[in-house]
Order: structure tokens, then sequence, then C-alpha cells
């Protein structure tokens, strides 16, 4: 009796081809779960459906993955206009920087723990030196002025980050302590109160990058 078609065995043949836009996209959903430390070949091939195996042959290890991660945003990003004036230009550059990177917060822990970078951001110091030596400051001077610019904006979405999450979870050690300062010790701190951790998560950076780079092109 011949056999149907339904009852033969399934093919098993080769498994569907990863592109990047599989890799990217399972990645960022690692990512926005559980964050980029919990990002691995192994978690990565699972989110995927494939073994670490079929992975490796796309990329070669998690430093491998994040260059990839960070190319692929890094492309997308929309260079805004710039302006003639050297000290506009900075102040547009360091905020669409600043911008990019609160975008996808994990960026900034990848940035500063090690030398990845995604080729296409290279626009952001790029621009802020050009225009720091426009305005007058030696080369060696301006790559100082990108790294002051840089230190400040990956530090304040760093900490107003973290504020803003510890917030989240609820009170705090640090709105117990600021709430019950003594004023004869502290007379500030104690007026300010517990309005502290509202100043923690609140965002200065517009005003700080404006004295920052005025000071820096003195």
């Amino acid at each position: 009796m011949p056999t149907s078609q339904s009852d033969q065995p399934a093919r098993t043949g080769r498994p569907a081809r990863m592109s990047r836009a599989d890799i990217v996209a399972s990645a960022h959903r690692v990512i926005a779960a559980d964050g980029v430390e919990k990002l691995t070949m192994r978690r990565l091939a699972t989110e995927l459906g494939c073994t670490p195996m079929a992975l490796y042959h796309h990329v070669r290890d998690k430093q491998d993955l994040l260059r990839l991660l960070l190319d692929d945003y890094a492309d997308a990003i929309a260079w805004p206009e710039l302006p003639a004036d050297p000290r506009q230009r900075i102040l547009v550059a360091a905020t669409a920087m600043r911008d990019a990177l609160a975008a996808q917060s994990w960026i900034v822990d990848v940035l500063a723990d090690g030398d990845l970078l995604g080729r296409s951001a290279l626009w952001f110091p790029e621009t802020i030196i050009d225009a720091a030596i426009t305005a007058g400051l030696t080369v060696e001077r301006a790559v100082a002025a990108y790294r002051a610019i840089w230190h400040y904006t990956a530090g304040e979405l760093i900490v107003t980050g973290r504020a803003v999450r510890r917030a989240e979870e609820g009170p705090t050690y640090r709105a117990e302590v600021f709430a019950d300062l003594d004023p004869e010790q502290l007379p500030r701190l104690a007026e300010i109160g517990s309005r502290w951790t509202e100043f923690d998560a609140e965002s200065t950076y517009a005003a700080g990058l404006a004295a920052l780079v005025t000071g820096l092109l003195v």
C-alpha cells in the first residue's frame, strides 16, 4: 500500500539561513529584556532558535557581536544640520551624541568598558574636534576638549539613568538619609532634603554642556 505524503517524515535539510538583521534584532531583544551583560552567544542562539555553533558561522564571539550591533546602530543615525558658528556646531554635535546614546543606554557601558565603537559614529569626534580647531584651539587642545565633552556626556547619562532606575524601583536609602539630615551640621542639604532625589534624576545636560564648551574654547 503506497504511503501518503502526510505519512512521510518531515525533511530535515539545512536550517533557514540567518541574516544580519535577524541577529541584530534578536540581540536587541535580549538586551531589552535582561541587559547587555546577559547577552551571550548561547543566549542569542536560543533566541534565534539555532545552535551556538551555527551562530559562530556569522559572529566570532561576543566582542564581534557587539561590534556588529554598534555598527548597525551608528549606520542608522540621522546626522543633524550643523550651524556655521564653531561653538554652536560643538553644542549641536554633542547634544546629538547624547541623544543617540540615551536612546540605547547600554551603548555607554560598552563604550566605556573597552575599545569598541561604531565606525559611523566617528562623525561625532570628527565634527567636534574640527569645530574646536576652527574656533582657534590647537589639535592637542581640540582632542582634549572632545575628551572632556565625551566624559561629561557619558557620565551624565550613566548617573542620571541609574538615578531614574533607582527611583522607579521604590524608596531608596539615599532618600531616607536626605529626608532626615541635621540642619545644624548640613544646613544647605537639610534645606534641600528629600528634593535631592528629584535633582538626582533631572538632566542638566544642556546647561552644563554650554558652560563646559564656553570654558574649553577660552
